[in-house]
């Protein structure tokens, strides 16, 4: 089964290794771009810890004067991949959070101290969920910082385009919500409505499944948490009934 993967470089390649691991054919097709933006060590003077919706906040710190007084911090991040980012770039305190910046947001409120702890949150230029502002409601002392953004594809590439036409994609997985908007844009933009309707759609969550709904009718599948290992877990799935 050929999956195509729409992560942002460089996840995208490491995903496809990961498929390609497992036995499955996986080709790259980044629907977003990322650019950072440089945090300035000023920014963490009294801040005790930090907040993490996305690896892409705590790679913003990557070749900065601010890690290494970040990497002192405790760290309260999105997920298991976020997490596992964190203690990769050697931070010591990182907390795990359960997959969604919704669910972030009650886990901090136990654990954080109104009174003597103050939060920055490592945030993108676009947020799903205004975490910083649910936080500040409970009393806590949380500022934001965007620090990177994401930029969306203006088209599929040539050899995507063709595997297609072709009927070469069986999956095609989607990671967001906004993936799943651009995926949907950029496919009627080329006019291959047609084309996807047999291709399967792996969304990490039933907002990205939510976003297809411009293509009609297209087969899609709801990742039962919004991880990577669940995403995975889809394409086995998916496999063992496409090989049947």
């Amino acid at each position: 089964m050929l999956v195509l993967v729409t992560r942002p470089e460089p996840d995208a390649l490491k995903l496809v290794g990961l498929l390609q691991h497992r036995g499955h054919e996986a080709m790259a097709a980044p629907l977003m771009s990322v650019s950072y933006s440089t945090l300035e060590p000023e920014l963490l003077e009294g801040v005790t810890g930090l907040i993490a919706t996305s690896r892409h906040g705590l790679r913003a710190l990557v070749g900065t004067d601010a890690l290494e007084i970040a990497r002192r911090l405790t760290v309260f991040a999105v997920g298991r991949a976020t997490a596992l980012e964190a203690r990769k770039m050697g931070f010591q305190r990182v907390v795990k959070g359960p997959g969604t910046a919704e669910a972030l947001a009650p886990l901090i409120a136990s654990m954080v101290d109104p009174a003597e702890e103050v939060l920055l949150h490592l945030a993108g230029a676009r947020l799903a969920h205004d975490l910083a502002g649910e936080l500040s409601l409970q009393g806590l002392n949380v500022s934001v910082e965007t620090v990177y953004a994401m930029r969306p594809a203006r088209e599929l590439s040539e050899p995507v385009r063709d595997a297609i036409l072709n009927g070469k994609i069986e999956a095609v997985l989607l990671m967001s919500p906004q993936t799943a908007s651009i995926w949907s844009r950029l496919v009627t933009d080329h006019g291959l409505g047609d084309y996807v309707r047999e291709i399967l759609h792996l969304c990490v969550s039933d907002a990205a499944a939510d976003r297809l709904k411009g293509l009609g009718g297209v087969a899609i599948e709801v990742a039962e948490a919004p991880s990577l290992e669940e995403m995975l877990a889809l394409v086995e799935v998916a496999a063992a009934n496409f090989n049947m």
